[in-house]
Protein backbone atom coordinates (compact mmCIF):
# COMPACT_ATOMS: atom_id res chain seq x y z
CA UNK A 1 0.00 0.00 0.00
CA UNK A 2 1.14 3.55 -0.69
CA UNK A 3 2.28 5.28 2.45
CA UNK A 4 1.03 8.84 2.95
CA UNK A 5 2.93 11.94 3.85
CA UNK A 6 6.09 11.46 1.84
CA UNK A 7 7.61 14.79 0.91
CA UNK A 8 10.14 15.26 -1.78
CA UNK A 9 12.60 18.11 -2.23
CA UNK A 10 12.57 18.45 -5.95
CA UNK A 11 15.87 18.34 -7.75
CA UNK A 12 14.64 20.29 -10.74
CA UNK A 13 16.19 18.99 -13.85
CA UNK A 14 14.54 19.80 -17.14
CA UNK A 15 16.32 18.08 -19.91
CA UNK A 16 16.31 17.55 -23.63
CA UNK A 17 16.20 14.17 -25.19
CA UNK A 18 16.22 12.45 -28.50
CA UNK A 19 14.42 9.29 -29.40
CA UNK A 20 14.11 6.66 -32.00
CA UNK A 21 13.59 3.08 -31.18
CA UNK A 22 15.19 0.87 -33.72
CA UNK A 23 15.52 -2.83 -33.52
CA UNK A 24 18.27 -4.67 -35.25
CA UNK A 25 19.26 -8.24 -35.62
CA UNK A 26 19.16 -11.15 -37.93
CA UNK A 27 18.51 -14.84 -37.71
CA UNK A 28 21.03 -16.89 -35.83
CA UNK A 29 21.39 -20.43 -34.58
CA UNK A 30 20.97 -22.05 -31.19
CA UNK A 31 22.27 -25.25 -32.69
CA UNK A 32 18.96 -25.45 -34.53
CA UNK A 33 17.03 -23.38 -37.04
CA UNK A 34 15.33 -20.27 -35.65
CA UNK A 35 12.24 -18.61 -37.04
CA UNK A 36 12.23 -14.84 -37.56
CA UNK A 37 9.78 -12.31 -36.26
CA UNK A 38 8.52 -9.67 -38.62
CA UNK A 39 7.24 -6.19 -37.83
CA UNK A 40 9.02 -3.89 -35.46
CA UNK A 41 10.36 -0.51 -36.51
CA UNK A 42 13.00 -1.67 -38.95
CA UNK A 43 12.99 -3.81 -42.03
CA UNK A 44 15.36 -6.28 -40.42
CA UNK A 45 14.11 -9.33 -38.53
CA UNK A 46 14.22 -9.19 -34.76
CA UNK A 47 16.61 -11.45 -32.88
CA UNK A 48 14.71 -14.25 -31.16
CA UNK A 49 15.75 -16.79 -28.59
CA UNK A 50 15.18 -20.40 -29.54
CA UNK A 51 12.31 -22.00 -27.72
CA UNK A 52 14.15 -25.26 -27.25
CA UNK A 53 12.16 -28.47 -27.31
CA UNK A 54 14.01 -30.73 -24.94
CA UNK A 55 12.93 -34.09 -23.63
CA UNK A 56 12.05 -34.22 -19.94
CA UNK A 57 14.95 -35.51 -17.88
CA UNK A 58 14.53 -38.07 -15.19
CA UNK A 59 15.25 -37.12 -11.60
CA UNK A 60 18.72 -37.81 -10.28
CA UNK A 61 19.37 -41.39 -9.34
CA UNK A 62 21.89 -40.60 -6.63
CA UNK A 63 24.71 -42.03 -8.71
CA UNK A 64 27.74 -39.96 -9.64
CA UNK A 65 27.49 -37.78 -12.74
CA UNK A 66 30.51 -37.39 -15.03
CA UNK A 67 30.23 -33.76 -16.14
CA UNK A 68 33.53 -33.48 -18.02
CA UNK A 69 31.91 -33.82 -21.42
CA UNK A 70 29.07 -31.44 -20.55
CA UNK A 71 31.53 -28.85 -19.24
CA UNK A 72 33.78 -29.15 -22.30
CA UNK A 73 30.82 -28.56 -24.61
CA UNK A 74 29.53 -25.61 -22.58
CA UNK A 75 32.79 -23.73 -22.01
CA UNK A 76 32.86 -22.15 -25.51
CA UNK A 77 29.53 -20.49 -24.65
CA UNK A 78 30.76 -18.95 -21.39
CA UNK A 79 32.69 -15.69 -21.02
CA UNK A 80 34.29 -13.87 -18.12
CA UNK A 81 33.30 -10.23 -17.61
CA UNK A 82 35.44 -7.54 -16.02
CA UNK A 83 33.64 -4.36 -15.00
CA UNK A 84 35.72 -1.23 -14.43
CA UNK A 85 33.69 1.61 -12.96
CA UNK A 86 33.56 4.36 -10.38
CA UNK A 87 32.09 3.78 -6.94
CA UNK A 88 31.25 6.40 -4.34
CA UNK A 89 32.77 5.74 -0.91
CA UNK A 90 33.16 7.66 2.34
CA UNK A 91 36.64 8.65 3.49
CA UNK A 92 37.86 8.93 7.07
CA UNK A 93 36.20 12.34 7.39
CA UNK A 94 32.80 11.07 6.25
CA UNK A 95 33.04 12.78 2.87
CA UNK A 96 31.81 10.99 -0.27
CA UNK A 97 34.62 10.43 -2.76
CA UNK A 98 34.71 8.68 -6.13
CA UNK A 99 37.04 5.71 -6.40
CA UNK A 100 37.76 3.42 -9.34
CA UNK A 101 36.53 -0.11 -8.74
CA UNK A 102 36.82 -3.40 -10.60
CA UNK A 103 34.59 -6.44 -10.34
CA UNK A 104 34.18 -9.70 -12.19
CA UNK A 105 31.32 -11.88 -13.33
CA UNK A 106 30.23 -14.33 -15.97
CA UNK A 107 28.20 -14.13 -19.18
CA UNK A 108 26.55 -16.60 -21.54
CA UNK A 109 26.65 -16.28 -25.33
CA UNK A 110 22.99 -16.38 -26.36
CA UNK A 111 22.97 -15.02 -29.88
CA UNK A 112 24.87 -13.69 -32.85
CA UNK A 113 24.02 -11.34 -35.69
CA UNK A 114 26.12 -10.14 -38.60
CA UNK A 115 27.46 -7.31 -36.46
CA UNK A 116 27.19 -8.38 -32.80
CA UNK A 117 27.82 -11.23 -30.42
CA UNK A 118 25.11 -11.10 -27.74
CA UNK A 119 25.75 -12.13 -24.13
CA UNK A 120 23.34 -12.38 -21.19
CA UNK A 121 24.48 -11.76 -17.62
CA UNK A 122 23.19 -10.24 -14.38
CA UNK A 123 22.41 -6.55 -14.13
CA UNK A 124 24.54 -6.20 -11.01
CA UNK A 125 27.56 -7.56 -12.94
CA UNK A 126 27.52 -4.59 -15.35
CA UNK A 127 26.00 -1.94 -13.10
CA UNK A 128 27.81 1.45 -13.12
CA UNK A 129 30.28 0.19 -15.73
CA UNK A 130 32.51 2.68 -17.50
CA UNK A 131 34.41 -0.09 -19.27
CA UNK A 132 33.46 -3.72 -19.86
CA UNK A 133 35.88 -6.41 -20.98
CA UNK A 134 34.82 -9.89 -22.09
CA UNK A 135 37.20 -12.88 -22.01
CA UNK A 136 36.52 -15.89 -24.24
CA UNK A 137 37.36 -19.55 -23.89
CA UNK A 138 40.67 -19.09 -25.76
CA UNK A 139 41.62 -16.22 -23.36
CA UNK A 140 41.15 -13.58 -26.06
CA UNK A 141 39.50 -10.41 -24.73
CA UNK A 142 37.29 -7.74 -26.33
CA UNK A 143 35.50 -4.59 -25.26
CA UNK A 144 31.74 -4.90 -24.73
CA UNK A 145 28.85 -2.45 -24.51
CA UNK A 146 25.60 -2.72 -22.56
CA UNK A 147 22.58 -3.31 -24.81
CA UNK A 148 20.03 -3.06 -22.04
CA UNK A 149 19.26 -3.98 -18.45
CA UNK A 150 16.32 -5.04 -16.30
CA UNK A 151 17.00 -4.18 -12.67
CA UNK A 152 13.94 -5.95 -11.23
CA UNK A 153 14.92 -9.30 -12.77
CA UNK A 154 18.67 -8.67 -12.34
CA UNK A 155 19.31 -9.22 -16.06
CA UNK A 156 21.45 -7.50 -18.67
CA UNK A 157 22.46 -8.11 -22.26
CA UNK A 158 25.83 -6.88 -23.49
CA UNK A 159 27.27 -6.94 -27.00
CA UNK A 160 30.70 -7.37 -28.57
CA UNK A 161 31.24 -6.16 -32.14
CA UNK A 162 31.90 -9.08 -34.45
CA UNK A 163 34.60 -7.07 -36.20
CA UNK A 164 36.55 -7.00 -32.93
CA UNK A 165 36.59 -10.81 -32.63
CA UNK A 166 39.35 -12.61 -34.50
CA UNK A 167 38.49 -15.43 -36.88
CA UNK A 168 40.43 -17.83 -34.66
CA UNK A 169 38.26 -16.92 -31.66
CA UNK A 170 35.05 -17.07 -33.71
CA UNK A 171 35.82 -20.68 -34.53
CA UNK A 172 36.17 -21.57 -30.85
CA UNK A 173 33.06 -19.94 -29.40
CA UNK A 174 29.41 -20.88 -29.85
CA UNK A 175 25.90 -19.95 -28.83
CA UNK A 176 24.46 -21.84 -25.85
CA UNK A 177 21.56 -24.22 -26.37
CA UNK A 178 18.43 -23.50 -24.35
CA UNK A 179 16.63 -26.09 -22.29
CA UNK A 180 13.32 -25.79 -20.45
CA UNK A 181 13.41 -24.69 -16.84
CA UNK A 182 9.72 -25.57 -16.61
CA UNK A 183 10.66 -29.26 -16.92
CA UNK A 184 13.04 -29.26 -13.94
CA UNK A 185 12.28 -31.57 -11.02
CA UNK A 186 13.44 -31.43 -7.42
CA UNK A 187 16.38 -33.80 -6.98
CA UNK A 188 17.51 -33.52 -10.60
CA UNK A 189 21.25 -33.19 -11.04
CA UNK A 190 22.60 -29.84 -12.28
CA UNK A 191 25.90 -28.29 -13.39
CA UNK A 192 26.91 -24.68 -12.64
CA UNK A 193 29.71 -22.93 -14.53
CA UNK A 194 31.06 -19.47 -13.81
CA UNK A 195 34.01 -17.19 -13.21
CA UNK A 196 34.13 -17.85 -9.46
CA UNK A 197 36.05 -15.16 -7.53
CA UNK A 198 37.45 -13.93 -10.86
CA UNK A 199 39.88 -16.85 -11.07
CA UNK A 200 38.51 -18.16 -14.37
CA UNK A 201 35.72 -20.54 -15.30
CA UNK A 202 35.09 -23.33 -12.81
CA UNK A 203 32.54 -26.12 -12.64
CA UNK A 204 30.39 -27.26 -9.70
CA UNK A 205 27.61 -29.82 -9.50
CA UNK A 206 24.55 -30.34 -7.35
CA UNK A 207 20.85 -30.96 -7.47
CA UNK A 208 17.69 -28.90 -7.73
CA UNK A 209 16.93 -28.32 -4.04
CA UNK A 210 13.64 -26.48 -4.63
CA UNK A 211 11.61 -24.79 -7.34
CA UNK A 212 9.60 -21.55 -7.32
CA UNK A 213 11.46 -20.02 -4.39
CA UNK A 214 10.29 -16.45 -3.67
CA UNK A 215 13.40 -14.40 -2.87
CA UNK A 216 13.43 -10.65 -2.15
CA UNK A 217 16.58 -8.58 -2.61
CA UNK A 218 16.81 -4.78 -2.95
CA UNK A 219 13.00 -4.39 -2.90
CA UNK A 220 12.53 -6.82 -5.85
CA UNK A 221 10.95 -10.25 -5.41
CA UNK A 222 11.72 -12.99 -7.93
CA UNK A 223 10.83 -16.65 -8.33
CA UNK A 224 14.07 -18.63 -8.52
CA UNK A 225 15.54 -22.12 -8.78
CA UNK A 226 17.29 -23.20 -5.58
CA UNK A 227 20.31 -25.49 -5.98
CA UNK A 228 23.06 -26.82 -3.75
CA UNK A 229 25.64 -26.35 -6.52
CA UNK A 230 28.17 -23.81 -5.24
CA UNK A 231 27.49 -20.27 -6.55
CA UNK A 232 30.08 -17.76 -5.38
CA UNK A 233 30.97 -14.14 -6.22
CA UNK A 234 32.05 -14.10 -9.85
CA UNK A 235 29.60 -16.90 -10.70
CA UNK A 236 26.91 -14.27 -11.24
CA UNK A 237 25.63 -14.40 -14.81
CA UNK A 238 26.93 -17.94 -15.26
CA UNK A 239 25.10 -20.99 -16.55
CA UNK A 240 23.00 -23.53 -14.70
CA UNK A 241 22.83 -26.55 -17.03
CA UNK A 242 20.77 -29.71 -17.11
CA UNK A 243 22.32 -33.10 -17.86
CA UNK A 244 21.87 -32.47 -21.59
CA UNK A 245 24.17 -29.43 -21.29
CA UNK A 246 21.29 -27.05 -21.99
CA UNK A 247 20.86 -23.70 -20.27
CA UNK A 248 17.98 -23.76 -17.79
CA UNK A 249 19.02 -21.03 -15.35
CA UNK A 250 21.18 -17.93 -15.00
CA UNK A 251 23.12 -18.07 -11.73
CA UNK A 252 23.16 -15.10 -9.40
CA UNK A 253 25.48 -14.85 -6.39
CA UNK A 254 23.51 -11.74 -5.43
CA UNK A 255 20.83 -14.00 -4.00
CA UNK A 256 23.26 -16.29 -2.19
CA UNK A 257 24.21 -15.95 1.47
CA UNK A 258 27.84 -16.68 2.30
CA UNK A 259 26.80 -17.64 5.84
CA UNK A 260 24.68 -20.50 4.49
CA UNK A 261 26.12 -23.56 2.77
CA UNK A 262 24.45 -25.47 -0.03
CA UNK A 263 21.95 -22.79 -1.02
CA UNK A 264 22.39 -21.03 -4.35
CA UNK A 265 19.85 -19.47 -6.69
CA UNK A 266 19.35 -19.14 -10.43
CA UNK A 267 16.87 -17.26 -12.62
CA UNK A 268 14.69 -19.73 -14.58
CA UNK A 269 15.23 -19.28 -18.33
CA UNK A 270 11.60 -19.86 -19.26
CA UNK A 271 10.51 -16.93 -17.08
CA UNK A 272 12.76 -14.37 -18.76
CA UNK A 273 12.95 -15.32 -22.46
CA UNK A 274 10.79 -12.36 -23.52
CA UNK A 275 12.81 -9.92 -21.41
CA UNK A 276 16.10 -11.18 -22.84
CA UNK A 277 14.78 -10.93 -26.39
CA UNK A 278 13.67 -7.35 -25.78
CA UNK A 279 17.09 -6.38 -24.43
CA UNK A 280 18.85 -8.16 -27.31
CA UNK A 281 16.91 -6.08 -29.82
CA UNK A 282 17.76 -2.69 -28.36
CA UNK A 283 20.07 -0.49 -30.38
CA UNK A 284 23.29 0.82 -28.85
CA UNK A 285 23.52 4.52 -29.68
CA UNK A 286 27.04 5.82 -29.89
CA UNK A 287 26.50 9.39 -31.12
CA UNK A 288 24.56 12.08 -29.31
CA UNK A 289 22.05 14.27 -31.12
CA UNK A 290 23.52 17.17 -33.09
CA UNK A 291 23.28 20.54 -31.42
CA UNK A 292 19.99 22.23 -32.23
CA UNK A 293 18.24 18.94 -33.06
CA UNK A 294 17.83 17.69 -29.51
CA UNK A 295 14.45 16.47 -28.41
CA UNK A 296 12.75 17.80 -25.29
CA UNK A 297 10.59 15.94 -22.76
CA UNK A 298 9.78 18.65 -20.26
CA UNK A 299 9.85 17.23 -16.74
CA UNK A 300 11.71 17.74 -13.50
CA UNK A 301 12.36 14.80 -11.23
CA UNK A 302 14.05 13.29 -8.23
CA UNK A 303 15.60 9.87 -7.68
CA UNK A 304 13.65 7.31 -5.69
CA UNK A 305 16.58 5.61 -3.99
CA UNK A 306 16.49 2.19 -2.36
CA UNK A 307 16.14 3.84 1.07
CA UNK A 308 13.19 6.00 -0.07
CA UNK A 309 11.61 3.04 -1.85
CA UNK A 310 11.69 0.89 1.29
CA UNK A 311 10.59 3.69 3.60
CA UNK A 312 7.55 4.77 1.56
CA UNK A 313 6.72 1.55 -0.32
CA UNK A 314 7.39 3.12 -3.72
CA UNK A 315 8.93 1.69 -6.90
CA UNK A 316 12.56 2.63 -7.49
CA UNK A 317 13.05 5.03 -10.36
CA UNK A 318 12.55 8.73 -11.11
CA UNK A 319 9.76 10.58 -9.32
CA UNK A 320 8.28 13.31 -11.55
CA UNK A 321 8.07 16.52 -9.52
CA UNK A 322 6.67 18.72 -12.31
CA UNK A 323 5.54 18.55 -15.94
CA UNK A 324 5.96 21.55 -18.22
CA UNK A 325 2.76 22.82 -19.80
CA UNK A 326 2.48 21.95 -23.49
CA UNK A 327 5.53 19.68 -23.37
CA UNK A 328 5.93 16.21 -24.87
CA UNK A 329 5.55 14.78 -21.38
CA UNK A 330 2.19 16.48 -20.82
CA UNK A 331 0.90 15.42 -24.24
CA UNK A 332 1.91 11.82 -23.47
CA UNK A 333 -0.01 11.86 -20.21
CA UNK A 334 2.92 11.94 -17.78
CA UNK A 335 1.94 13.57 -14.50
CA UNK A 336 3.47 14.83 -11.29
CA UNK A 337 3.83 11.87 -8.93
CA UNK A 338 4.41 9.30 -11.69
CA UNK A 339 7.58 7.24 -11.26
CA UNK A 340 9.60 6.36 -14.38
CA UNK A 341 11.27 2.94 -14.01
CA UNK A 342 12.21 2.06 -17.59
CA UNK A 343 13.18 3.86 -20.76
CA UNK A 344 13.12 2.05 -24.10
CA UNK A 345 12.69 -1.25 -22.28
CA UNK A 346 15.74 -0.80 -20.03
CA UNK A 347 15.72 0.00 -16.32
CA UNK A 348 16.58 3.51 -15.14
CA UNK A 349 16.91 4.45 -11.49
CA UNK A 350 18.46 7.94 -11.53
CA UNK A 351 17.52 11.14 -13.33
CA UNK A 352 21.10 11.72 -14.47
CA UNK A 353 21.14 8.23 -15.98
CA UNK A 354 17.90 8.95 -17.86
CA UNK A 355 19.18 12.34 -18.97
CA UNK A 356 22.32 10.73 -20.38
CA UNK A 357 20.41 8.02 -22.25
CA UNK A 358 17.92 10.44 -23.74
CA UNK A 359 20.62 12.79 -24.98
CA UNK A 360 21.07 10.42 -27.95
CA UNK A 361 17.55 11.00 -29.30
CA UNK A 362 16.12 13.63 -31.62
CA UNK A 363 13.17 15.97 -31.72
CA UNK A 364 10.12 14.34 -33.30
CA UNK A 365 11.10 10.78 -32.44
CA UNK A 366 9.01 8.50 -30.27
CA UNK A 367 10.28 7.13 -26.97
CA UNK A 368 8.71 4.59 -24.61
CA UNK A 369 8.58 4.80 -20.82
CA UNK A 370 7.41 2.38 -18.16
CA UNK A 371 5.85 4.41 -15.37
CA UNK A 372 4.08 3.66 -12.11
CA UNK A 373 1.09 5.77 -11.13
CA UNK A 374 -0.65 5.81 -7.76
CA UNK A 375 -4.23 4.61 -8.15
CA UNK A 376 -6.50 4.12 -5.13
CA UNK A 377 -3.58 3.86 -2.72
CA UNK A 378 -1.52 1.47 -4.84
CA UNK A 379 1.02 1.90 -7.63
CA UNK A 380 0.05 0.45 -10.99
CA UNK A 381 2.38 -0.02 -13.97
CA UNK A 382 1.67 1.34 -17.43
CA UNK A 383 3.48 2.06 -20.69
CA UNK A 384 3.64 5.63 -22.03
CA UNK A 385 4.79 6.70 -25.50
CA UNK A 386 5.99 10.27 -26.00
CA UNK A 387 6.94 12.11 -29.19
CA UNK A 388 9.77 14.42 -28.24
CA UNK A 389 9.30 18.13 -28.74
CA UNK A 390 11.63 21.03 -29.38
CA UNK A 391 13.25 22.94 -26.55
CA UNK A 392 12.06 26.54 -26.38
Amino acid sequence: MLKKGAKFTALAVTFGILASVAFQGSNYMFNRSLGTEGGGKTEQAKVSLAKAVSSREEAGTGQGLDVSGIAANAMPSLVSITNTGVQEMRNLFGQRVAQESQSSGTGIIIGQTDTELLIVTNNHVVNSAQELSVGFVDEAACEAKVKGTDRERDLAVIAVKMEDISQETREKIRVIELGKSSELQVGQQMIAIGNALGYGQSVTTGIVSALDRQVTIDDSTNTLIQTDAAINPGNSGGALLNRNGQLVGINSAKYSDTSVEGMGYAIPVDDVVDIIESLMNRTIREEKAPEGQEGFLGITGQDVTLEVSEAYDMPRGIYITSVEEGSAAEKAGLKKGNIITKFDGASVSAIEELKEQLSYYKEGEEVTFTVWAAEKGQYEEKTVRAVLGKRN
